[in-house]
């Protein structure tokens, strides 16, 4: 059933980012629109208004926003779905207090430079995940094992890495390692869309054909697609981070049994997992809510925050 939504899956983010591309500005300042997202699913809140923003494209954020709405408005919040397609506007806007709660940061190295520049306006409310990564990938088929590899075989990848947003942080990650394993002459870094990506992916692997793409774990990609990580071992794709939660500067002090919830958040790899893959690939789109009811199903007895 997994393999089956890839397109599907694809499709959807190809839309969101198409529809909400004319929504954000490039992250540099200034005030920024918001597109609406799916909006409350429980809404009705007395306890006031909680905006999350994510960008749909990225799932790891997708499916911690749905757990975070469906605990917020269980708290008695009404929650808001704000989504975006670039992380500078994001940002932006939690800096500026046009979003509340970022549900999937990567501030320790991949989102660094965002918080060197809007970190003093934003409150870090914990880290739920402390080993994500930044990657380089080929088929499982391939002779390449590591990104040193790549040198001189330029013509077998038809000179191109698939990248994802130009503005994400991967791409700017990306874009550092290329010349420190000399690959910045020899490969074109193709970017558009984490969508597209996946597209180029699935045709190649169904053909058995070579490519080379970037990704991320945690992921559901990983497992859909019959992909290995190159080694890396100059580090120049970076160290193992966490995924945190980020406020607007003052969060903490307006909504603090909600801070307070967020904080107790801890996942690992099995429970990161399964919320993904049953957000993005087993319910869906429109389907979130029964997503989350399912994963707590499963998981909310080895948690103390869950909110019944």
């Amino acid at each position: 059933m997994r393999k089956s939504r890839i397109l599907s899956v694809a499709a959807v983010a190809a839309a969101a980012s198409l529809a909400l591309a004319g929504c954000a500005s490039d992250g540099a300042g200034g005030t920024i629109e918001l597109a609406g997202g799916g909006g409350s699913a429980g809404g009705g809140g007395d306890k006031g208004t909680i905006t999350l923003g994510f960008l749909p494209s990225w799932t790891d954020g997708l499916s911690t926003a749905y757990l975070l709405q469906d605990q917020l408005e269980k708290l008695g919040y009404t929650v808001e779905m704000q989504t975006l397609t670039e992380a500078g506007p994001l940002y932006t806007g939690l800096a500026q207090g046009d979003v509340d709660v970022f549900p999937s940061a990567w501030p320790e190295v991949t989102h660094a430079e965002y918080m060197d520049t809007y970190g003093d306006s934003i409150e870090d409310l914990g880290t739920y995940y402390d080993n994500a990564r930044l990657t380089i990938a080929v088929p499982e088929y391939s002779d390449i094992d590591s990104i040193e590899d790549l040198v001189g075989a330029g013509s077998t990848f038809d000179g191109k890495i698939y990248g994802i947003e130009p503005g994400a942080g991967l791409t700017a990650q990306t874009q550092k390692m290329m010349p420190e394993y000399g690959l910045d002459g020899e490969y074109q870094l193709v970017t558009s869309s984490t969508a597209a990506m996946l597209t180029e992916l699935k045709s190649a692997t169904e053909k058995q054909e070579d490519i080379v793409v970037t990704l991320w774990r945690p992921f559901w990609a990983n497992d859909a697609f019959p992909v290995k990580d190159l080694e890396d071992p100059k580090g120049a794709m970076g160290e193992a981070e966490g995924l945190h939660f980020l406020g607007t500067l003052g969060f903490a002090d307006e909504f603090p049994d909600a801070a307070e919830l967020i904080q107790q958040i801890v996942l690992d790899d099995e429970q990161y997992g399964s919320l993904e893959d049953l957000v993005v690939n087993e319910y869906g789109e429109g389907q979130e809510a029964a997503a989350v009811d399912a994963w707590l199903e499963k998981y909310g007895d080895q948690f103390d925050w869950v909110v019944d």
